[in-house]
């Protein structure tokens, strides 16, 4: 792989991660104009209609699909979709109380309950390295979050439960996507998760034509370009990239949401949350950085 090749991948995940950092602002103000599940029912089928097309190529290019690959694709599909959906709903409704940048953040702790919940539901092991990231993380998002305080506020705890369900979306995406298509599991979650979000808003919210009408710039924003471009930009960047490169470079994302929450919102942390953020991006890097192996073990 040329060097150039590399930088390429490089600059185009680090585009990814400004792409889906500035989509928390765009989540935000949509809130203004619409219910959390509405909005993520038309952000999903967006998101669908975005990546389908590649889908369909990827699997003309293959050609027929045995039956275990078509099997996983689609009970990865409906498992990611199902856990996308509820993730999705939870950090939209978390952002009517919190701002774009705590979002972005807390978020992001789901870098670091990945290998809990690994090491919990299945027996995986981790190195010291990752549970002095999770430590670190955990003091991070008490300074962030807490501060003194004795219970997480409304959008903050709306925003953790987030996190935890897009550590079990990883972890959904790891069970299925080594023997299934990934283009069609990522086509078909999120038509799950469009499914999903519209039956609660049909539910739970009023949802109309005139409210789609006035959040259609973040609903534009996060359907195609944080969706659809954004995930196209991945899948293409990820081949010039090393695994920890990328998810080095994808974790900015939460640095990119408090940068434009700052700017196009005027948002401002105080001291505090601002040391915790640090804290807790220090941690979501320690997560991904792999320890080398000992002289003379296995690799």
């Amino acid at each position: 792989m040329t060097k150039d090749r590399k930088l390429a991948g490089n600059v185009l995940l680090l585009i990814t991660a400004m792409i889906w950092g500035t989509a928390f602002v765009f989540q935000r103000t949509g809130m203004e104009d619409i219910g959390p599940m509405t909005f993520n029912a038309a952000r999903m089928f967006l998101g669908a209609a975005a990546v389908s097309p590649l889908a369909y190529f990827s699997a003309r290019k293959t050609g027929k699909a045995d039956p275990i690959r078509k099997k996983n694709t689609l009970l990865g599909g409906l498992g990611c979709g199902i856990c996308l959906g509820a993730a999705s709903i939870f950090q939209q409704a978390g952002l009517v109380y919190t701002t774009a940048g705590k979002a972005g953040f807390i978020t992001a702790m789901y870098m670091l309950l990945v290998p809990v919940i690994g090491f919990v539901f299945l027996k995986r092991k981790n190195s010291w390295l990752v549970w002095l990231a999770v430590a670190t993380g955990v003091a991070g998002m008490y300074l962030l979050c807490l501060g003194g305080r004795t219970a997480f506020e409304k959008g903050d705890a709306l925003e953790g439960v987030c996190a935890l369900l897009f550590a079990f979306h990883i972890l959904c995406c790891d069970r299925f996507v080594k023997e299934a298509d990934p283009i069609g599991i990522s086509a078909l979650q999120f038509l799950i998760a469009g499914l999903f979000s519209a039956a609660g808003s049909l539910l739970l919210e009023q949802p109309a034509a005139y409210q789609l009408l006035a959040a259609a710039v973040p609903i534009l924003y996060c359907g195609l370009v944080s969706g659809g471009i954004g995930y196209t930009l991945q899948i293409i960047a990820q081949k010039y990239t090393e695994p920890t490169t990328a998810s080095l470079l994808m974790s900015l994302e939460s640095v990119f949401a408090a940068i434009a929450g700052a700017i196009l919102l005027h948002e401002r942390m105080s001291i505090r949350e601002l040391a915790g953020c640090i804290i807790m991006f220090a941690a979501i890097i320690m997560v991904q950085v792999p320890l080398p192996a000992k002289a003379g073990g296995r690799t």
